[in-house]
């Protein structure tokens, strides 16, 4: 069985997969934006699963919330579910919490990032990017992109950890809306798969995922100088770099 922590999980996918994981058998940790979140997932809870409470926009309280997944300790996976689709709050919440949290949190085996269909349209210039969120200087898709580099240049650049990216569909959840035309059970399946799974497919790294078949992501994603254009920002930013994993 293994220990999974799930950002953003107090709806939606990310609440789905905790439910789910913790029916077959596993451990997992939630997380809440604020301590008012909890009694969404207070069933969970009930359940044997444990809570970290902090704000995604905020990089104290991110710094926090990796301090104590690391006082918890025995973190198999982590799944980066959090997301928000506008506002000034894309760039912190999208992008520089996941990679914070991953440079933060040493341990993890396997790393999923949540992508999505919508990141083969980002912008792949970085100049004059806000990643503070004082001013919205990027769109969803954008950063979906960013988060798809990340992934894929923690897939090249740690070699031990198993780091994927996972396309979840249109699904009808708060942020896809009531209409969205994708399976909601398959939307977070894959997540699943690749934070427990012994399928060697599960156990390989660098993945773009969508309903556990690999697909193709944008050129910019794969592209290692785009990556590290990417890391040296994100790195200028937090005063954090992904060395500690190495």
């Amino acid at each position: 069985m293994a220990r999974v922590f799930i950002t953003g999980s107090t709806d939606g996918l990310g609440r789905a997969a905790a439910a789910s994981l913790l029916l077959d058998g596993h451990e997992v940790i939630v997380h809440a934006r604020s301590p008012r979140r909890i009694p969404a997932v207070q069933h969970l809870l009930d359940q044997g699963a444990q809570c970290l409470i902090g704000d995604l926009a905020v990089l104290e309280e991110v710094r926090q919330i990796a301090n104590e997944a690391v006082g918890i300790g025995g973190i198999d996976a982590v799944i980066h579910n959090a997301g928000i689709l506008d506002g000034p709050a894309l760039l912190p919440v999208n992008v520089v919490a996941p990679y914070l949290l991953t440079a933060l949190i040493p341990g993890p085996r396997r790393l999923i990032y949540l992508s999505s269909g919508m990141h083969r349209g980002g912008d792949t210039g970085l100049d004059g990017l806000d990643w503070s969120g004082r001013t919205t200087t990027a769109s969803y898709s954008t950063t979906k992109l960013h988060v798809t580099a990340l992934s894929a240049a923690v897939a090249r650049l740690v070699p031990h950890v198993a780091s994927n990216a996972v396309d979840p569909g249109w699904v009808p959840t708060r942020m896809g809306g009531r209409s969205a035309p994708d399976n909601l059970e398959l939307g977070h399946r894959t997540q699943e798969w690749l934070a427990t799974s012994d399928d060697p497919a599960a156990l390989a790294s660098g993945g773009y995922w969508y309903h556990q078949h690999r697909q193709k992501p944008h050129p910019a994603a794969t592209d290692p100088k785009f990556q590290d254009a990417l890391l040296a920002q994100l790195a200028e930013h937090t005063g954090v770099t992904l060395e500690a994993l190495r």
